[in-house]
Order: structure tokens, then sequence, then C-alpha cells
């Protein structure tokens, strides 16, 4: 609803006026001011005034968005804390063996990025220099979350130091001769150096949010001190487009994470293109990261625009820059002085007057090369202000030209990001610029040589002592294994083993009672990490609210509504839990950071983090791959699991793949257990597998379901059956000695359909069927690929599910709740006839008898699925199908 003069309501309308005639005076004040000096004028003093009243104080909103100037002016600058020209030396060395390496990589035709390191290096080199602590001083040192675009430059870095080998950086993007460098940061392959893989975009930034907040977990539970450590990510301007690389900003501000800071390399151009052809995507960024409760530093341009701000005296020049899209200032960067002067000075007749005064010299040079990110004072002083500022994270928005230094035919070219070489000729124009001692005799083998000053050289010395002075080299990965944790008690174990006796439980509850027990354990039960969004009532989690706590860096500040009940919701400032809300992408995040805690800070933690398994791997699946690469550990599990095991839900919560994604994934090892025993012994071998004296570098990812059946004891001898994916559970008896018999594999709940299947086969046909568990269809497949490896080199193998079966009569029919290509990944290696059921389609709401019935996959269709294939093989009459058919009402 408007006024009759069309003026929208506001929430001023709401709130008292004391003095309706003082508030009309101030209002014609602003009139008067926008009549005689212009709209400009009033803004600047609407503007100055709000500045004037957050000094002083006053609870006001913020504006989001500032002029597009830098936030630190070249008189607060601090003084540059170390030698300016040695490091511009360092640099230059850096930016040619980067480009160098990727152009002798052209020849193998391997690839590689150039530009976005040409653009960012002052970005990097200042940060080495003067700001990243390194692993080998107090604590843990910082966390670098390096953009995967610039991976060239942080190896140039690295051979500069004396880290890697000439051979090395030759081997770029050749690494299987095992001595090559991966084309991004991949801790997997190259453990010592990488510590984040960055290239998914939009994870890194994601990460570096709950890797900051991870470090203030670690501390408030007194597990380590990390106040020292600061987290540093870099990013480009483009990858902010990604949801990830946003999602998590509130997050950061509400919980103060002032141990971070996102340094986001703004040159204006993503892979295609411009990255905001008619907009302008800094101020774009300010207003989003001010909005979120960030601290936000500009460091736009250069020193050669303060003349320019200085002969602005009517704030047109402000105002263009406001107003030009980032597509036409990259044009300028590219096109000669006239086209600047008319198409940027000539907007109006107060900056013709002003280009008057300049150059072409100062012009070329402003528009050219002048912006903040090339400059180390400016980057210090934004560095400086970022790890000085209290309360909340900062973003740091550094403008740069992508391809600086590398010449007119890349600098702001949208292809630039796609081309991978520079001519010889183009080499010594960079030379040249970069003053570098590189004779041309260098050049005669038509390759572009590598440079170094030298091992004794001033520049490695002084590269060495400011990494000394920070705490050793970086970036750098904890390569030593940390001591093993011991194995818990075993009486945690045995409350599983021994069943449920006639008290019904769903796998879920088992593995949350077994975790709970497991927290308890007075060596290693502060180190579990329990992880869930938003969904522990739903797991049957709430019992360890009040016990473990629900992690809150400000603890408990109100009075819980359910503070009467003995499992209310208690946060706590030492909380273990991590409650995370509805964000599965955070809670993956979450457990990265857990479990790469024993290389990032030397302290080893056991996350578990529990989900719908539909919103697990299908929704999170590049930061599953993301904590294969860096080398996670835990365990990851998907609970209310299975296709029509979950009763209502329907389509999107109805799971019947993630066990053939999982399967994608070296570093995941993925079972489906069916009772609560198998939990017990899975897990255990789990903590042996992951923590133990032999620690492997892999995770676990285990189904567990919401349907509660009763849980039998463990039987004798099944513990190695159970590891490696599958046991006889229980054997048919035969009611004739020449009974038709088949061997009926299953994996979870569907175990007890086949159990079900059994009875009514032996009743009704005659039919002997042996019930298997198959624990993990995963890792009887790994175990079988592994043999056929060995048959390769020479060597006799035979995979265990061929030995498991053998000898084993009957054909074989799997079932799962799971699509067949599931149970089907093992079906080579099956030496009998083969046949499976599974959920294959999409999902649907009704009951767990109704959903069985409509896949195929209940009790009475195992029957049937039984009957067809021993019919195949003519040991029951093909009328037996029919006859099973009508009789179940199939």
């Amino acid at each position: 609803m408007t006024d009759p003069v069309g003026k929208l309501p506001s929430e001023l309308d709401q709130l008292p006026d004391r003095d309706p005639e003082e508030t009309a005076e101030w209002a014609a004040s602003l009139d008067a001011v926008t009549q005689a000096a212009g709209p400009h004028r009033a803004a600047y003093l609407m503007r100055r005034s709000l500045q004037h009243a957050e000094g002083a104080g006053l609870a006001l909103p913020k504006l989001l968005e500032t002029d597009y100037v830098n936030t630190i002016p070249t008189a607060a600058e601090p003084a540059f804390d170390g030698d300016l020209e040695m490091e511009s030396r360092i640099t230059a060395w850096n930016r040619w063996n980067a480009a160098a390496m990727v152009t002798r990589g052209a020849r193998y035709g391997v690839g590689g990025h150039i530009a976005t390191f040409a653009s960012a290096a002052w970005l990097y080199e200042t940060g080495f220099n003067h700001f990243f602590r390194g692993k080998e001083g107090d604590g843990s040192g910082d966390q670098l979350y390096i953009q995967g675009h610039a991976s060239p430059g942080i190896y140039a870095r690295a051979f500069l130091d004396g880290r890697l080998s000439e051979q090395q950086l030759d081997n770029f993007r050749q690494e299987t001769g095992g001595d090559g460098l991966p084309s991004y940061p991949h801790p997997r392959r190259l453990p010592w150096l990488w510590e984040f893989p960055t290239v998914s975009m939009g994870l890194g930034p994601l990460s570096a949010i709950y890797q900051a907040r991870f470090n203030r977990y670690l501390t408030n539970r007194n597990i380590k001190d990390t106040a020292n450590s600061h987290v540093w990510a870099f990013l480009g301007d483009g990858e902010m487009d990604e949801p990830e690389s946003t999602a998590a900003l509130a997050l950061a501000s509400r919980e103060q994470l002032d141990n971070l800071t996102f340094v986001i390399n703004c040159n204006l151009q993503r892979l295609d293109g411009p990255v905001r052809a008619n907009f302008r995507v800094v101020q774009e960024l300010e207003a989003q990261f001010r909005g979120a409760g960030w601290n936000v530093v500009k460091t736009l341009w250069g020193n050669a625009w303060d003349e320019l701000f200085q002969l602005d005296t009517t704030g047109a020049l402000l105002r263009r820059l406001r107003e030009v899209p980032d597509a036409q200032f990259q044009t300028y960067a590219t096109r000669d002085v006239a086209y600047i002067r008319e198409h940027f000075f000539g907007a109006e007749p107060a900056l013709a007057e002003l280009a008057k005064l300049l150059t072409d010299a100062k012009i070329g040079e402003c528009f050219y090369t002048s912006r903040g990110g090339h400059e180390a004072r400016k980057v210090y002083a934004a560095y400086r202000a970022a790890v000085e500022h209290k309360g909340a994270p900062t973003v740091i928005l550094a403008q740069t030209v992508k391809g600086y230094t590398l010449g007119k035919g890349f600098e702001s070219k949208n292809a630039n990001h796609q081309m991978k070489k520079l001519s010889i000729d183009e080499f010594k124009g960079m030379r040249e610029l970069l003053g570098l001692p590189i004779s041309d005799s260098a050049f005669e083998d038509g390759l572009v040589p590598y440079g170094h000053p030298g091992a004794d050289s001033p520049e490695v010395r002084y590269l060495q002592e400011r990494r000394a002075a920070l705490g050793g080299p970086a970036p750098a990965r904890r390569m030593h294994a940390s001591a093993p944790l011991p194995q818990p008690e075993e009486r945690a174990f045995k409350a599983l083993y021994k069943g449920s006796g006639k008290q019904e439980m769903a796998t879920t509850m088992a593995f949350v009672r077994l975790v709970k027990d497991l927290m308890r354990d007075k060596e290693t039960g502060k180190r579990w990490v329990p992880i869930v969004p938003d969904e522990a009532r739903t797991f049957g989690m709430e019992s360890l609210f009040p016990s473990a706590g629900i992690y809150s860096p400000l603890g408990q500040t109100y009075d819980p509504v359910d503070r009467d009940q003995l499992m209310y919701y208690k946060e706590a400032k030492d909380g273990q839990i991590l409650n995370e809300g509805i964000t599965e992408a955070g809670s993956m995040a979450d457990f990265i950071a857990a479990a790469t805690s024993y290389a990032t800070h030397g302290e080893t933690m056991i996350p578990f983090y529990i989900f719908y398994s539909m919103f697990g791997w299908q929704r999170t699946g590049d930061q599953m791959w993301q904590l294969a690469d860096q080398l996670g550990k835990g365990f990851i599990v998907g609970a209310t699991a299975g296709r029509t095991t979950l009763t209502g839900e329907g389509l999107q919560h109805a799971d019947g793949h993630s066990h053939l994604i999982a399967a994608t994934n070296p570093a995941s090892l993925n079972y489906d257990p069916a009772f609560a025993y198998e939990i017990a012994v899975i897990v255990k071998d789990g903590l042996r597998r992951m923590y133990g004296p032999e620690a492997e570098d892999v995770f676990y990812y285990l189904t567990v379901y919401n349907e509660p059946k009763p849980q039998p004891a463990m039987p004798e001898g099944v513990e190695e059956g159970i590891v490696k994916g599958l046991y006889r559970f229980k054997e048919g008896t035969p009611a004739k000695a020449d009974a038709p018999r088949i061997q009926l594999l299953s994996s979870g709940t569907a175990i007890h359909w086949a159990l079900e299947a059994q009875e009514l086969l032996a009743a009704d046909w005659g039919v002997t069927a042996d019930v298997w568990s198959a624990t993990s269809w995963g890792e009887l497949r790994r175990d079988a690929l592994e043999a056929d490896e060995a048959l390769l080199r020479g060597e006799q193998r035979v995979p265990y599910v061929t030995q498991a079966l053998s000898g084993a009569p009957g054909p074989v029919l799997a079932v799962s709740d799971w699509m067949r290509q599931v149970p089907d990944q093992i079906s080579q290696w099956v030496e009998q006839d083969w046949s499976s059921l599974g959920t294959d389609g999409f999902g649907l709401s009704d009951t767990r008898a109704a959903a069985r019935r409509h896949f195929g996959v209940d009790a009475q269709s195992i029957v049937v699925a039984s009957l067809a294939q021993l019919a195949r093989r003519g040991e029951v009459p093909a009328s037996a199908i029919k006859e099973a058919r009508e009789r179940y009402g199939l």
C-alpha cells in the first residue's frame, strides 16, 4: 500500500517521531543541498554523516557498497616490512619459471595455465614473505587454499627455494613416471606440498570457512590451541558464482571467524570472457560480503592512480568508475590512449578537463598496469588490515590484469585462460620487462630456459630467511605419521555382538548406540566428532545432546524450550556434536576438516557424519572426492538407506543408487551391513585400518536402515567374511538329498526378505536355499580386481568371492534394496549362474510391503525369481513359475 502521493511505506513510519518539525528541517536541508550543489554533493554529505555516526557508536545499518576506490588510502598504508627491490626480483623469477614450465610442457600437449598466476603473483609473494606461517614454528601454521590455476607459480617458487628440481618442473602434468607434478593442488598426488585440493570450483571457499571454524572447535574443546593459525583462501572472481563459494558466508561472520581471510583475485575475467560483462563484480561482491557481516578491504588501484584522484575535485572520476562495466574496463587495457581519452574521459566535461592535465604515459600506466593487486605495498597493507581485524572474517578484493607481464598478446584477452605457451620473442620481451639476466644464447636450442639466480644468491637467501622467520616452507603438508590411536575397549563392540534378543532395533540405532559407547572411551572418546545436518532426532542421536553437547562458540545464551526434558537441546562452547542445520555441503566440509586434522594439526580426530543416504553421494559427491584427494579418514553413514525402506517419503528421499556412486571412488570402502554385529565388526576394523599402526588413507561409507528388526547374535567365525564382504549366514536344510538348491546373496535389510524366501522355497516348493550376507559388494569387487591385476603380473590369486562361493550348489540370485548394478559389480567372478533383483527406477511413496512388491524384491518375488533360475536349469518344472505367481498374487 502507498500513501496518497505514492510514497512507499517504511519501517520508520512505525517509529514515534518526537519532533516532526526537526525532522522536516533535516529533510529540507538535504533538499537545499541537492538543489544548490547537486545530487552528488548531497549523497556525499549523507555518506559522511553515516560514517561519522558509525564512528560515534550509533547503531545504524551500514552501506553495502562504497566508492570504487581502495579501502586503505595510500597515506594510511603501514610501513612495508621488507626489501621491496629484492622481493620484486624474486617475483620476476617466479613469473618467468611459471610461464616457462607451462610453455615447455606444451611440447607434449599436456596444457597448463599461465594467465592466472601472472595476475596474482604479488598476492602470493607478499603472503609468503610476510604473513603465511609454516608448520615448523609454533602451532599448526596457516592453512593455504591456493587457487588451482595458479599452481605453476607455486611450483616455480618451490623451485627457487630448492624444494623442486628442473626435472620435476619438466614433468609438470606428467605423473606416471613417479617424479611428476600434478596439474593442480592434489594432496594425494603430491602429499608433502599440497594440503587442500581446490580446483573443484566453489569447494575451496566453503572448505576454508569450515576449516577456520574447525580450528576454533579444536581450541574450544581443549584439544589443540590454534590461536596462531590463520586460514587464507585464494579465489577467483568468477569462482564466486558457484553457489558453494558463498553458501557459508553468514556462518563465518556469525561465529566471528577473524582467523579467516578470503583473497579474491578480481582480474574481471572468467574462463571464456568477462565475469560481469555489463556490471561490476567488485561492487557486487562487496555488497554480498558486507551484507553477510564480513570486513571488506578493496585493493583496486596502484599508486599511479593517486594523481588522478587528487585532481578529481568534482567527483566526476569516482562517478565514472562506478558506471563503467567490467567488460569495458577490460577493453581499456587493450586499446590505445586516444581510445581511453575519448571513451572514458570523454563521458562528461569535468573528466575531459581532468584528462587535459594528464600525459599519455600517465593514462597508459593507470589503465594498462597500475592495479592494487600488482603492487606489494598495497597488498601488504590489505593483508595487515586483515590479520589485525578482530570480530569478523575479512575478504580482500584485489583488482589485477589477467596475464599481467606476459605481453600484449596475453594481457586482458578473453582467450588467455586457454593460451598455453609464449613464443620465444614473447619470452624475450618478458625478460626485458622483468629485468632478468637471461642471455639470448640460452634460447639456442629452441626451448625457453628455466631461470635461477643460484642456490646461494641474495634472492634465495632472502626467500629462505623470510620463510624461516615465519616457521618454515609453505605450502607444506605434514608427512610424518601421527601416533596410532589405541583400540577402544572391547565392551563397546560386545553389546552389539550379542544381539538384541526379542527387542527390535534398526541398524541406524545400532550404529548410534555403538558410537555413543565409543565416545565414552577414556583414550579415544574425545576424538570422535559427530556431525549431523539437522536430523539428529531422525537418527536417534538426541540422547547425545545432554552428554556430549552441541558445539557453539557462544555456549548456550538462552533457556532451551525443552530444558525440563531428559534429552534437552544443550549447546556448549566445548560441545562435541556439530549439528549444522540444513546443509549437507556444510556438514561435509566439517567432515573434511576433521578427517584431515591428523595432517593439518597433528591431531587425529574420528569424524562420523550421518545423513539421509539420498543426500550424500548424490548431493555432495564432489566433496566426497575432495575428501579422498585430501587423504581424509572417518565414517560417512548413509542412514534411512534403501529405495523401499524409508516409508512415505517418496522419490526424492528413496536412495537406491548411492552405493553405485560410492563404488567409483577408490578411497571409499563401502559397506551395507544387515545386522548390528556386522556394524560392530566393520567399525572396529575401520578404526584399525584408518587409525592403527599401519594407517591407510581411506574412509568408510556405511548404509544403515530405519526398519526395526530383531538383531541376532553374531555367529562364530564370521568376522573375516564380514570385513571381506561375504559370508554364509544361514544354510538351508534339504528336505531330501536331491532337492534343488540355490544361493541367495543379500545385503542390508534385504537379508530379511531372503530369509523369508528361504522358508517359502522350502515349504512350498521343496527348494533348499542358502542365505548369504553380502556386507560389501564393493569390497568384493575391489578384491577381485586386485586378483585380476595380479594375474597380469603372473601371480595366481583367486578372488575372495570366487573362493567363498566355490562348490556352492545351484545358481546364485542376488537381491538388495539397491539398483541391480550394485550387486552385479561382482557377477563376472561368480562361477555359478548369476541373476539379480533390485530396485531400479524412481522411488515412490507407499508402505514398505507395497514398495517392495512394486519393485519385485519382496520374499515372494525372490521365490519366483529363484524358481525361474532353477527352471532354466531344468531342476524344477517351468509351470512352477506361473503357479508361484498366481499363489502369491504377483
